[in-house]
């Protein structure tokens, strides 16, 4: 019988620990807001990783240099 171990991998009982601490640290009105910022964070990265996939793709829609 083997056993696999998964380092670094979280049980029940740490997700559950971790959360309670978020909870006495930031209280429960401050973790809605918190979400909320992280989450157009998120949006904001992936709006930008797309631009740039789209520039490389196609160099000749790049915006011209003002003069």
């Amino acid at each position: 019988m083997t056993s696999f171990v998964l380092a670094g991998v979280p049980g029940v009982w740490q997700v559950v620990l971790i959360v309670a601490i978020i909870l006495l640290f930031f209280g429960g009105k401050k973790i809605p807001e918190l979400m909320r910022g992280l989450g157009k964070g998120v949006g904001e990265f992936k709006k930008g990783m797309s631009e740039g996939e789209d520039e490389k793709d196609n160099p000749e829609k790049q915006s011209q240099p003002k003069e």
